[in-house]
């Protein structure tokens, strides 16, 4: 993979850095996956970093994305796989909607790498084809899980979280631990002989 411009997607409630032909890390979450304290902190510092480069004008550092991948990684991701909230997602009825839903338009308006469904949380390795938007995407992804959902559930409100992270993933190397962390996710947080993720054959 080699370097390139990034443009920033607005719209969001934090920008996004994106680029046609990009592959990206995504996570999706349940609304109720985060304690609001702490995803209120994540957002404000997350925000002052990337304003901060839209501000300049110039695409993050290398300091700021790695202080940006520890603020999901480490901040947020032990709330995420201790199992914090309903969990909707552990149930195979639930996780199946959205198994579906992801595989749906592989290869026609995304390439999937690799994606994990976690019970409060979804991993997603993915790069839009030609001609599509991550955010069109995504919004897909999300309005009709969130509808199927709710309705095997029996319930109304939000399902997920708005804001959704994601990693633009810059080289083959990083293509590569993408990949096995979303694989591996299940493993680190316990869950045994998880069915709910795929990947790519390597």
């Amino acid at each position: 993979m080699q370097d390139f411009d990034l443009q920033v997607r607005q719209g969001a409630l934090l920008p996004h850095w994106t680029k046609e032909g990009a592959t990206y890390h995504l996570c999706i979450r349940l609304d109720d996956s985060l304690p609001q304290q702490t995803l209120q902190t994540w957002k404000e510092e997350r925000e002052e970093i990337v304003q901060n480069a839209v501000h300049k004008g110039k695409p993050l550092t290398q300091p700021e994305q790695r202080r940006l991948d520890f603020l999901y990684s480490e901040k947020v991701e032990k709330y995420l796989d201790s199992g914090y909230g309903a969990c909707w997602l552990q149930r195979d009825a639930i996780a199946d909607i959205v198994a579906n839903a992801l595989q749906y338009f592989n290869g026609e308006r995304y390439q999937l790498s690799a994606w994990c469904i976690m019970p409060n949380h979804v991993h997603i390795v993915a790069q839009p084809l030609a001609g599509q938007e991550l955010h069109t995407i995504m919004r897909s992804w999300k309005t009709f899980t969130a509808r199927e959902c709710n309705t095997m559930l029996h319930r109304n409100g939000t399902f997920w979280q708005r804001e959704y992270f994601d990693h633009l993933i810059r080289s083959s190397d990083d293509l590569e631990r993408c990949i096995d962390y979303v694989w591996r996710n299940p493993e680190e947080a316990g869950l045994k002989n998880w069915k709910w993720r795929w990947r790519i054959s390597q």
